[in-house]
């Protein structure tokens, strides 16, 4: 269990990145949804132990990270947004040294943990390559094998799905589902679907706070009855927005297919329509 107690962070720019967040995570995998700069990656740094919060506490198993982080690196991988690698290294060659750091001292135990973590991410024919020379979604699969060396038991990635088209995007998928089964993996994303698609719990986190937390689908539930769409003209648009609470807009036939949040049929024209998380996000972001 990771339990995240009243954390809160401020940067020496001003920014407070993390205000007052609390959050119990159990295994499985974990979303934490929010937009560029609502603190997502400042939170899952305070996790990673990369940088100390000014005020709370986290515990991982009831480790007290700030008081012992090696137990709780020795139990971690981690994906952050972006990771660089050595030009020259070979998939193989730079995870056997990233083993060697990560404590696996054993060369026959680490090459052949190394070549099932491989084959588990479909890099294993690409092993002699160098990782510089990679395609996004194979670098993507590759900062998640590097991650699953020395069997953590916590995983975080951090916006793994950004610029990965759709073929990758799904095999990563497939990859994250298949690893959480068994550990906690703590997903942040700014895509919505990324979340609906591979959580059974989620946040949604905006200007350093915790806006909402819950199972997706109950979240989702609690708009039925309450989500209304319309075709409007380009020129109806800012009227529009002014009378009724706006969830999303999305052009379709030249016209805006408008999703409003509504008690009752705003007027006529409204189709009453199922709720999806997207709607719960825009409006979780616009009550915060």
């Amino acid at each position: 269990m990771l339990e995240i107690h009243n954390l809160s962070k401020k940067y020496s720019n001003g920014v407070q990145a993390l205000d007052n967040v609390s959050l119990e995570i159990g295994k499985g995998m974990f979303g934490l949804l929010g937009p560029n700069g609502a603190g997502k990656s400042s939170l899952m740094r305070t996790i990673a132990t990369l940088q100390d919060a000014d005020a709370g506490n986290i515990t991982f198993n009831n480790i007290d990270i700030s008081k012992s982080p090696r137990e709780l690196r020795l139990q971690l991988g981690y994906l952050p947004q972006e990771f660089g690698v050595y030009p020259k290294f070979s998939a193989f060659d730079l995870l056997d040294h990233m083993a060697t750091l990560k404590g696996i001292s054993d060369k026959k135990q680490r090459h052949e943990q190394i070549n099932a973590l491989l084959h588990q991410t479909n890099l294993f024919d690409a092993r002699r390559r160098a990782v510089a020379n990679f395609s996004g979604g194979m670098k993507q699969r590759f900062g998640i094998a590097q991650a699953l060396l020395g069997d953590p038991k916590l995983i975080i990635v951090d916006e793994p799905t950004a610029g990965l088209d759709p073929e990758e995007r799904n095999r990563f998928h497939n990859l994250l589902s298949e690893i959480s089964e068994n550990i906690i993996v703590l997903l942040s994303t700014h895509i919505v679907s990324d979340v609906e698609d591979l959580c059974t719990r989620m946040a949604i986190l905006s200007g350093g706070k915790i806006r909402e937390c819950g199972h997706p689908t109950e979240l989702i539930n609690r708009l039925t009855g309450r989500v209304w769409m319309k075709a409007i003209g380009k020129a109806e648009i800012e009227p529009f927005e002014r009378d009724y609470q706006v969830l999303s807009r999305q052009l379709h036939l030249g016209k805006i297919q408008a999703r409003i949040l509504s008690e009752v049929c705003p007027e006529d024209g409204f189709k009453c329509v199922t709720p999806t998380l997207e709607d719960v996000y825009f409006n979780t972001l616009q009550q915060g």
